[in-house]
């Protein structure tokens, strides 16, 4: 039994695997698990919507430049609602934000086929509108961990639940494949969007906005996260307090900015592309790269929980200060992306490639345990209003780098596909050097209240209980 464990233990709490908060933690992963299926799936099903082989004619003639459009039209809605959804949650909460988001995103999954068949404009407007809905989730989250999470356990409880995001991924990739080649590119939509549809059931019956609200958690455990975090209170400030010229001034915001767009940028790059890279150059077919697709988001999914739980174990031992954890995980994870994707551009053998496309995509993990969670450390109170921020831009590359590709990529050649990879490259180093500079993992001064001082004042208690345990 570790020390956190034992501490809780002592304290009467449920034992590990009954503790409410990792209960919301697993339906958060199953959330982002969720919402990445309902993404991979097109960019698995449009090789097989719009690709001719030898063996099979392609019931769309969409060109490389249109499907680029395609694939990224679900980020002109997306990147519309972030900072909404982020005030939304942050003043009603963000259970039910992400379960409506979701549920609206799934049926309209579902309706893609038919749409498509219809034109690819109502695809093209079927996918903005998903975005749209979409959006609201990712923001939503920091206003249940802001509710939900102890200080000491962000990290890790942030971390698994965006996990789930490249678990979906991982799953996503060779599931679609496999259900374009035995069942037709249209069960690609239909399934992922009714297992969603039956999650957000669950999701919206099953978790609270708040411990004390929770029927089925212990007074104990209820207990130990309002005294880590401080009294939820459900009355926030309204849209005109909230000290917008601190936020959009601070540096260490735009550090969290900066990373998270030069994240999603080789993110959403190889997201959108992996396969199509694959199927042009590797010359794999659609299983085989489906599959292969896949495995830089496995290694990412696995290398996450470790990142988690080191940066909340370095922290808590003192050996590392959050600013220190959190600028050395983003930033040694960019500088190896940059070093990776540099060398899958260059790389002359298919093997070569997926190995360093899995390494450059792998290695974000230990960012994401970084930059992912920052926005707690900085301004809890605000945190899911600058999760909103930041995310409207990084969703920018989800909507350029797709397009970018289209644009690049016009025979279909290896060279092309370099600069691909050699742009991403280049991404990854300047978010290095921009959040090693400015980056902090320290409470501002501009989100410091009465409330939070206080806060402050119990989580000492807290920790002075938990050495004495220790």
């Amino acid at each position: 039994m570790n020390a956190l464990s034992f501490q809780q233990a002592s304290d009467g709490q449920p034992s590990f695997w009954r503790q409410r908060r990792n209960l919301v933690g697993f339906l958060a992963f199953l959330a982002f698990f969720n919402i990445y299926t309902l993404r991979v799936n097109l960019s698995v099903a449009i090789v097989a919507m719009a690709s001719s082989t030898e063996d099979h004619k392609s019931e769309f003639d969409w060109g490389p430049e249109l499907r680029g459009a395609v694939l990224s039209s679900f980020f002109y809605g997306y990147i519309t609602t972030q900072l909404i959804g982020g005030l939304l949650a942050s003043k009603f909460g963000g259970v039910r934000m992400i379960g409506y988001g979701i549920l609206n995103t799934a049926f309209l999954t579902i309706i893609t086929p038919m749409a498509a068949r219809y034109s690819v404009f109502a695809v093209l407007v079927l996918r903005v509108i998903e975005g749209f809905f979409e959006g609201v989730t990712y923001p939503s989250i920091h206003a249940v961990w802001s509710r939900w999470a102890p200080p000491e356990e962000r990290t890790r409880l942030g971390s698994f639940a965006f996990s789930g995001s490249f678990v979906g991924t991982v799953i996503g990739y060779p599931a679609c494949g496999w259900l374009a080649e035995h069942y037709g590119w249209p069960a690609t939509f239909y399934v992922p969007g009714i297992v969603a549809i039956i999650w957000c059931a669950v999701w919206l019956t099953t978790v609270a906005e708040t411990p004390a609200q929770d029927r089925f958690i212990s007074a104990e455990e209820c207990k130990y996260i309002e005294d880590s975090i401080g009294p939820v209170d459900q009355k926030h400030s309204d849209f005109k307090n909230y000290p917008w010229k601190s936020i959009l001034t601070s540096m260490p915001f735009w550090a969290i900015v900066s990373a998270h767009f030069c994240e999603n940028w080789g993110f959403y790059t190889l997201l959108t592309q992996l396969p199509s890279f694959m199927n042009d150059v590797l010359k794999f077919d659609l299983s085989k790269a489906s599959f292969l697709s896949a495995l830089p988001y496995l290694v990412m999914a696995v290398t996450l929980q470790v990142a988690g739980f080191f940066v909340d174990w370095l922290r808590k031992k003192k050996i590392l200060t959050t600013t220190q954890a959190r600028k050395v995980f983003n930033c040694s994870a960019f500088l190896s992306q940059t070093v990776f994707m540099t060398l899958a551009a260059k790389s002359t053998t298919a093997f070569m490639s997926v190995t360093c496309l899995t390494l450059a995509v792998g290695l974000g993990a230990f960012a994401w345990a970084a930059f992912s969670v920052n926005h707690l450390d900085v301004a809890p109170q605000y945190a899911s209003v600058l999760m909103g921020l930041s995310n409207t831009f990084a969703t920018i590359p989800g909507i350029v780098s797709p397009m970018l590709a289209g644009i690049i990529v016009k025979h279909k050649s290896a060279e092309e596909w370099q600069w691909v990879f050699l742009i991403a490259s280049g991404m990854y180093l300047f978010g290095a050097i921009f959040y090693g500079v400015f980056a902090s993992g320290e409470l501002q001064q501009w989100a410091q209240t009465e409330q939070t001082n206080d806060v402050k004042e119990k989580q000492g208690t807290a920790n002075k209980a938990f050495k004495s345990v220790e």
